[in-house]
């Protein structure tokens, strides 16, 4: 099985979002959230979503989820206390569905993802046992100490930004989470823990706007972006 792992379990504090996460801010009448999830809906090689959620929220996220008609969700789990044990917790209920199952881990506020990316990303982990999409840098990034003073230049020919989906087989990732459980080490996301615990991660090139929601700047990009979207669909 291929199974979309869906972590919104953030609480958005950096949006300004009046006490509502940001996965559940409306555009056009429609949560961020949703938009994320239809992409994985659609898709023909993913055969189940399972999605963390706050648990003050799930109820809520039940009724999106059977009004946008969401039918591959299985399972709603509740959030751990940081971004890396809500996703265990996903991964715990990953495993139970399919132990020789591919996951994908994705940003419930990222949701300019696309078809062909999804697909590729599952193609590259069939074929190199995990994929990791990214998108290249395209601003000098510079390395500092305590000072703030700059120590290194990286050349950006060189750096790649991390983005979603990262996809794995469930049993590689679950096990790379045990670790870093028992070390009691914490990674901003899931291919610097799996890069920490040995493995080679392999590449490939996701779409630009495939930004996350973290701050207001963003929302109104996601906005303009959809609204370019929809404006080339009907000029043409």
């Amino acid at each position: 099985m291929n199974i979309a792992l869906i972590f919104a379990g953030g609480t958005g504090q950096r949006m300004n979002s009046n006490g509502k996460p940001k996965q559940f801010l409306d555009l056009y009448g429609k949560p961020i959230l949703i938009y994320t999830l239809e992409h994985f809906q659609k898709n023909k090689k993913i055969d189940a979503i399972v999605l963390v959620c706050i648990k003050s929220w799930i109820s809520y996220a039940k009724k999106l989820i059977e009004k946008y008609k969401i039918t591959k969700i299985s399972t709603i789990v509740s959030g751990g206390k940081t971004g890396q044990k809500s996703i265990y917790k996903g991964l715990l209920e990953v495993y139970k569905q399919d132990p020789n199952s591919i996951v994908l881990i994705h940003d419930g506020v990222r949701p300019l993802i696309d078809d062909n990316t999804i697909s590729t990303v599952i193609n590259g982990t069939q074929k190199k046992g995990n994929c990791i999409t990214v998108s290249p840098a395209i601003e000098t990034i510079m390395l500092k100490n305590d000072n703030n003073q700059t120590t290194k230049l990286f050349d950006r020919k060189n750096c790649l930004l991390a983005r979603a989906p990262q996809a794995f087989y469930t049993k590689d990732i679950l096990k790379a989470h045990k670790q870093a459980k028992k070390e009691k080490l914490e990674f901003i996301d899931s291919a610097s823990l799996m890069q920490y615990c040995g493995y080679k991660l392999h590449t490939i090139i996701g779409p630009v706007e495939n930004i996350k929601i973290t701050t207001p700047i963003d929302f109104y990009l996601f906005r303009a972006l959809v609204e370019a979207k929809e404006n080339s669909q009907v000029f043409s």
